[in-house]
């Protein structure tokens, strides 16, 4: 836990779950446990864990391998990343949400390197006729 009356700057890593009641900033990576910016928690920096919780204030990017929950008292001001996010009634969030990266990466194709080029006139292309009937 860091206390309401602690400061940090600079990077915070570790192997167990974290409640932050003071300010950090910097980064926090704890990639297999949870983080959680407590009500009286201020964080200027972007947070990698596996769960992540914000009753707080963050202005920074926040990745979650599990979820990110942003509570009705939560304040966040960047990028979400997370398979599942849950922004509760009231909370505060400005910044964008992607919420499954590796499948949207596959749903898109790649960009053609041409143009698509439209068939000419002496092109026999199929009518398509639209009577009704």
């Amino acid at each position: 836990m860091i206390g309401p009356s602690i400061k940090i700057k600079g990077e915070v890593s570790g192997d167990e779950d974290l409640l932050i009641q003071g300010r950090v900033e910097g980064t926090i990576t704890l990639k297999a446990h949870e983080v959680i910016v407590g009500e009286s928690g201020e964080v200027n920096a972007n947070i990698i864990a596996k769960t992540v919780k914000i009753d707080g204030k963050v202005n920074g990017d926040i990745t979650g391998t599990e979820n990110i929950v942003i509570s009705k008292i939560g304040n966040v001001r960047g990028n979400i990343v997370a398979p599942r996010v849950l922004l509760e009634d009231g909370a505060m969030f400005k910044g964008s949400i992607d919420m499954d990266p590796r499948d949207s990466a596959k749903a898109v194709p790649p960009p053609s390197k041409e143009p698509a080029a439209f068939p000419s006139q002496d092109n026999k292309a199929p009518k398509l006729d639209l009577k009704s009937g």
